[in-house]
């Protein structure tokens, strides 16, 4: 029997819709800012899908792009100027940045209240605690999206495969949170398919595409497919799709699975980016 498809598209419209409810009848309106350095395409298209979605909703949103040939100094001082910006309760840095920038030091620069992708090690050092703030974009769009299915998380085995602290690192941390025995699978990792055939619940999130294959994967787990992977013009996820949707229980498909939640919880942590800033301020 194949897997039922996780639709990404529909649970990110129900979250944007909420929010469009929530602020719709406020005076100011959350404020979001992207900052994009040099000429990435894939990042242009990301950016601007983020921009249209913020405004679609009635976010004021704002695009800094910077030339591909940008210095560190005036990068830092686009970051110090929306740190201080009043109408910005919320930015972030698109990744990836041109080599001559050390990303490192611009997400540091970010003031945590402000750090919408949950990047900083602040944000980061709360998710250790189990205090959530902000929390990566992506990983909390994966919780969600696990959590669509209506099974019990607490108890089940589950594998990261990637280990970034974008997606990797905190995706283990919230499956912790939730009681999961979690698995965090890598590229010194010496037999890979026998960790994924155990996982309840597997999360693949490295960038190469089809990795993981059918014989890898556990009768009627969860798999969510973080990945997006360019190959021929055409948008692979990590995870060989067509032949593990025969198997798994639940899949999340590329396009049009984690994806639109990572925009939807972006937003969503805007919105409580200004409840913190508001109360920082005031």
């Amino acid at each position: 029997m194949a897997a039922k498809i996780i639709d990404g598209k529909e649970i990110a419209k129900s979250i944007l819709e909420d929010i469009k409810e929530k602020i719709s009848s406020m005076n100011e309106k959350p404020g979001l800012a992207i900052v994009i350095v040099g000429n990435n395409p894939a990042s242009e298209i990301y950016v601007n899908m983020k921009v249209k979605k913020a405004n679609a909703i009635g976010f004021h949103c704002e695009k800094h792009a910077l030339s591909e040939d940008a210095t560190q100094e005036e990068v830092m001082k686009l970051v110090d100027k929306l740190n201080q910006d009043r109408k910005i309760h919320g930015f972030i840095v698109q990744l990836p940045l041109p080599e001559q920038i050390n990303e490192k030091l611009i997400i540091d620069g970010i003031l945590p209240h402000k750090d919408v992708d949950g990047f900083s090690p602040v944000n980061l050092g709360n998710l250790v605690n189990g205090n959530n703030v902000l929390v990566s974009a992506t990983p909390q769009g994966c919780m969600e999206l696990i959590k669509s299915t209506g099974i019990e998380i607490a108890g089940k085995y589950a594998v990261v495969v990637g280990r970034s602290n974008i997606v990797g690192k905190p995706m283990a941390l919230l499956l912790l949170q939730k009681n999961a025995t979690v698995t965090v699978c890598h590229s010194r990792t010496k037999d890979l398919a026998a960790e994924t055939r155990k996982a309840d619940i597997l999360v693949a999130a490295v960038g190469k595409a089809g990795l993981i294959k059918k014989d890898m994967v556990k009768e009627n787990a969860v798999v969510i497919d973080v990945g997006t992977n360019k190959v021929n013009g055409k948008l692979l996820g990590d995870v060989d799709f067509e032949a593990v949707k025969e198997k798994a229980g639940f899949i999340t498909p590329v396009p049009g699975g984690v994806g639109p939640m990572t925009i939807a919880i972006l937003l969503q942590n805007t919105l409580k980016a200004m409840e913190l800033t508001e109360k920082i301020w005031n």
